[in-house]
């Protein structure tokens, strides 16, 4: 667990926030943990990924491990524009990512780390490993002094699977999860069950976006009150 400060900056959303930047559908966030500089999901394109990096000042050549959390364009379409500005990455993706995909990765010169249980990927930064019956999808656990911080890419597993799972795993409470929460489209009354849920989980703060949903958006904010957390583009989230 690093007692240096956490930061995270949301480069990649179709969940609007900081002005200039581009929107587009996806997902993609630059972590700062003071020992590590990694980026988790890569969004859908790569001359928007690369346009908001450099629009929020942030180098790609910092980037030292690129984590994604499943196989769907939205969140791997930028990586081979990020791979054109640097190749000397680690990418950690689910085994199960088509054998296609990773010649391609391998082929810009980076590493490719296949991902199936949970283990621990650089220092703070560990992997829930490969969960859901479906689409195989892993989230990323970041160990911080404040609690466990949980990112996810579309949670198509289900976000209090995946919750439950980071919370076991390490074996401590969850101070922000966050990403996409892949809630939209669903009834009221399973997001009203999802809420309450995730607060009986313990969750302290949460930042959802991206596939979460307008609706399900405003219950988590009328739950969780002064700890919801905007998460768009361009949004900057600090954790002590």
């Amino acid at each position: 667990m690093s007692a240096q400060p956490l930061r995270i900056t949301v480069v990649y959303n179709n969940v609007p926030h900081a002005p200039g930047l581009a929107t587009a559908w996806g997902f993609a966030a630059f972590i700062e943990t003071g020992t590590d500089v990694v980026l988790f999901d890569t969004g859908g394109d790569g001359p928007t990924l690369l346009a908001n990096l450099a629009r929020l000042e942030l180098e790609p050549q910092q980037v030292t491990a690129v984590i994604l959390s499943h196989a769907h364009a939205d969140h791997t379409g930028g990586l081979d524009g990020f791979l054109t500005r640097n190749h000397d990455v680690t990418v950690y993706l689910p085994q199960s990512f088509p054998p296609a995909f990773v010649h391609e990765v391998e082929r810009h010169g980076a590493r490719v780390a296949p991902v199936s249980g949970p283990r621990c990927l650089v220092a703070d930064l560990h992997t829930t490993g490969i969960l859901g019956n479906g689409i195989d999808e892993q989230a990323l656990i970041i160990d911080t002094a404040s609690g466990l911080v949980v990112i996810t890419g579309c949670a198509h597993p289900g976000i209090v699977e995946i919750a439950r799972a980071a919370r076991a795993y390490l074996d401590k409470d969850i101070y922000l999860l966050m990403g996409g929460f892949h809630l939209a489209g669903r009834s009221m009354e399973q997001n009203r069950a999802t809420v309450a849920a995730l607060r009986d989980l313990g969750v302290r703060k949460v930042a959802p976006s991206h596939c979460t949903g307008d609706a399900a958006t405003v219950l988590f904010r009328e739950a969780w009150g002064s700890d919801f957390v905007e998460s768009g583009c361009g949004a900057v989230i600090n954790v002590p």
